[in-house]
């Protein structure tokens, strides 16, 4: 018998708020008989918000109340020191007391990082957290990280970073020695600057399954299952491979709409129109995990709607079960073990 998840979800914060939160709450609900949550935010629009879906009563939902909320523009240092009763510093609370297994929030990124990594605190040997979502491949997906918490990094937080994005890959999906590479400008070994050359050794040093350096587009085409860099350069990837595929959608309607033969195709390759969308939509990745802390915090995007959000929930039950912190931990320790003491000593 699967064991019961509890979860936070932070049901103030995000472009549309409480409403979609709680559609999708219902929704994860109906689809996980293991599952039960507690909403974190006004109380009374909470409670209306479930009265309306006729789960006022539902003895697998609770509310927290919590008289703030933090903006989407809010700057993180005002989040964490003057907003110690939002719904998203509340959720993150009950999964430091112990009260939830993890929190989901589609709030203020940096407010985010920032409060989850003072309240619960890195990993032993993890200097800082980072962000990690799944992106679409020619053979599935692959696991990018960081996608923006960490706009510099050193070689041995590269290092750190290769180590958390394969034990979440070994827990979540199963593959036992997930393939990691490194993003540069080239896949040569003599490219690339000293950061990415030093983390480069590091991790072939380490039990860690090493491929080497990929582009930009070998995120999309390349068989690997962790693709690791900083912040910076994850986040323009991320934006830039959500942006061409708006322009792939946007291109495809304009030409399938341009005159009555054009139109007349799309109807017969209607079903094949309908599966290109559902594979290329960003709704079905969505839910980053914000990967060493010693507890479970899943960002889901701001502007998700309930289909999207639910599928955050649904990552953070999987992190809870497979209990991804004590994952990280184990394969840390292995990883260092295996490389010579100078380097373990610098990590």
């Amino acid at each position: 018998m699967t064991a019961p998840v509890l979860l936070a979800l932070d049901a103030m914060s995000g472009d549309h708020g409480h409403r979609v939160v709680v559609e999708a709450a219902v929704q994860a609900l109906d689809d996980h008989h293991n599952l039960s949550l507690i909403l974190v935010g006004d109380e009374v629009q909470l409670a209306r918000e479930l009265a309306q879906h006729k789960r006022g009563k539902d003895p697998r939902i609770s509310i927290r109340h919590a008289t703030q909320v933090v903006a989407m523009d809010e700057l993180p240092s005002k989040a964490l020191r003057g907003k110690k009763d939002s719904s998203m510093r509340v959720a993150i609370n009950l999964v430091k007391s112990g009260e939830a297994n993890a929190a989901v929030s589609a709030g203020n990124t940096g407010a985010l990082m920032a409060i989850a990594k003072f309240v619960l605190k890195t990993l032993p040997g993890i200097d800082r957290p980072a962000i990690i979502s799944p992106m679409p491949t020619v053979t599935g997906a692959t696991h990018v990280l960081d996608l923006g918490a960490n706009a510099s990094c050193s070689a041995e937080q590269l290092f750190q970073f290769a180590v958390m994005g394969s034990a979440l890959v070994t827990a979540l999906h199963g593959v036992e020695r997930p393939k990691v590479a490194l993003l540069n400008i080239g896949e040569e070994e003599i490219k690339g600057n000293e950061t990415i050359k030093q983390a480069a050794t590091l991790i072939a040093a380490s039990k860690l399954n090493y491929g080497g350096f990929i582009e930009g587009d070998g995120i999309f085409l390349h068989p690997v299952d962790v693709v690791v860099c900083d912040g910076f350069v994850g986040n323009v990837a991320l934006k830039a491979g959500e942006g061409v595929a708006k322009l792939v959608t946007h291109f495809m309607r304009e030409e399938f709409t341009r005159d009555w033969l054009t139109k007349a195709i799309a109807l017969v390759a209607r079903s094949v129109l309908r599966q290109l969308a559902r594979r290329m939509d960003p709704r079905r990745y969505n839910g980053a995990s914000l990967v060493g802390l010693t507890g479970t915090v899943i960002k889901s995007h701001g502007g998700a709607d309930a289909l999207a959000f639910a599928n955050a929930i649904e990552v953070a039950m999987r992190a809870v079960e497979n209990k991804v912190p004590d994952r990280i931990s184990k394969l840390l320790a292995e990883s260092l073990s295996a490389q010579p003491t100078s380097m373990s000593a610098a990590v």
